[in-house]
């Protein structure tokens, strides 16, 4: 699925660390109240609820629900209110993203990876283009894109095949990415390649790259099981980018992922994956509950009370461990120690199996015409196709493997 992001890779104590908070910049203020955060996301939920059929059935992206995230400031919700944002914080693009998430994941996610592109820029951008780039996210003229697949690695962030050329005062970009989500219709790319002269291939750099200053060719289809509505397409972007368009240091993109890429992933997916999940259970109860099952449904079934107590309490579990893991990475200095790695994949991992296994459960309860057709108002088979994908989406395999190598980095098992 949504390959184009992914999770921190191995970190040892001795490397290079986070500064404290990945959505935190210069001159950052308290940003919107719950309640105006509330309002906003209610008007993006509501037109994404419009078009949800249509956009899930066709593959097709979100515009509408995008064009609302652009109208309510949203896509600025990290910019600093220095540069006109809203001065969010990452808990109010945790919350964001579950209320968005219990309408639809794939917009969920779309704006959770917008926010990890523009949190890496606030963080790691040079004054000179945050000064170009984040008045045009914080007006909603800019939606950035996640460009980091590639044929030949898939989703593995810390290496890149295609190097970025010095043409002059320029950058020149020639990148192909087998998944771009939501990249046709992106006004700005965070791109990883090479850096120029790389004698080996963990030297990545993150460029931006404006799309009027580009080619951008689409590629192939989009007909995926779920996730439709995501639109990761794959894209050819060729063109040239001035130099102080690095985002970090030449060669530093390990400091970007340690620091907010990986952090930012992890807190964003899970907050869509639990949105998702809650608003699946949500739906089934009102189901439950209303006048026309009254007499159809055993409120007092002990195997339906029973399944639905699994359900809130992975539910529970999940956003207990979201909480904890977005306090910990606000307040924490060193992001790359063990310990805080380990928490964030245990974040990612925990969530994408439980959120899973919720819907799994909750199809189980209510049956065949409630659980397993399209065109129940539970709407369990779409978040079912959805979800299937959260394993998948940096795989659970591979971080796994990850974390028994920072599992053995510390002996004491010490906890966050």
């Amino acid at each position: 699925m949504s390959a184009a992001v992914t999770g921190p890779e191995v970190l040892t104590e001795s490397e290079p660390g986070a500064v404290t908070g990945a959505g935190a910049g210069a001159g950052a203020v308290a940003g919107p109240t719950p309640e105006q955060l509330a309002e906003l996301t209610g008007r993006v939920a509501a037109v994404t609820a419009e078009h949800l059929d249509r956009t899930d059935r066709d593959a097709v992206f979100p515009v509408e629900a995008l064009a609302e995230l652009r109208r309510t400031g949203l896509l600025g919700l990290l910019v600093p209110a220095e540069y006109g944002g809203l001065g969010g914080s990452t808990r109010d693009m945790v919350e964001a993203s579950v209320a968005l998430g219990r309408v639809d994941m794939s917009v969920a996610m779309i704006f959770a990876m917008h926010c990890q592109q523009v949190a890496a820029v606030v963080r790691h951008g040079n004054e000179r283009l945050r000064g170009e780039l984040l008045p045009g996210v914080a007006e909603g003229r800019t939606y950035l894109a996640s460009v980091t697949t590639e044929a030949g690695k898939g989703g593995h962030l810390l290496t890149a095949e295609a190097a970025l050329d010095t043409a002059g005062d320029e950058l020149e970009v020639d990148r192909f990415a087998p998944i771009v989500t939501g990249g046709a219709h992106a006004d700005g790319f965070l791109v990883t390649m090479l850096a120029p002269g790389a004698t080996s291939p963990n030297q990545v750099s993150l460029v931006y790259a404006r799309r009027d200053r580009l080619t951008v060719e689409e590629t192939g289809d989009w007909q995926p099981l779920g996730m439709r509505a995501s639109h990761s397409v794959a894209l050819r972007l060729r063109g040239r980018v001035p130099r102080h368009h690095v985002v970090g240091e030449q060669g530093g993109f390990r400091t970007v992922v340690t620091s907010v890429f990986g952090p930012m992933a992890h807190l964003g997916w899970s907050a869509a994956w639990l949105g998702t999940a809650a608003g699946a259970l949500s739906r089934v109860l009102r189901m439950l509950r209303s006048r026309e099952n009254r007499n159809r449904v055993d409120l007092d079934s002990e195997l339906l009370l029973t399944r639905i107590s699994e359900a809130r309490r992975r539910l529970d579990t999940v956003h207990a461990l979201l909480l904890r893991t977005e306090l910990t990475v606000a307040g924490s200095a060193d992001l790359s120690l063990p310990r805080i790695q380990l928490q964030l994949n245990a974040l990612k991992i925990t969530a994408a199996e439980e959120c899973f296994a919720v819907v799994d459960g909750l199809i189980e309860a209510v049956g065949m015409r409630h659980g397993y057709l399209k065109g129940s108002p539970t709407r369990l088979e779409q978040a079912l196709r959805d979800l299937r994908s959260a394993s998948l989406n940096y795989s659970n395999d591979r971080l796994h493997l990850t974390d028994g190598k920072l599992a053995l980095l510390d002996p004491e098992v010490r906890f966050v």
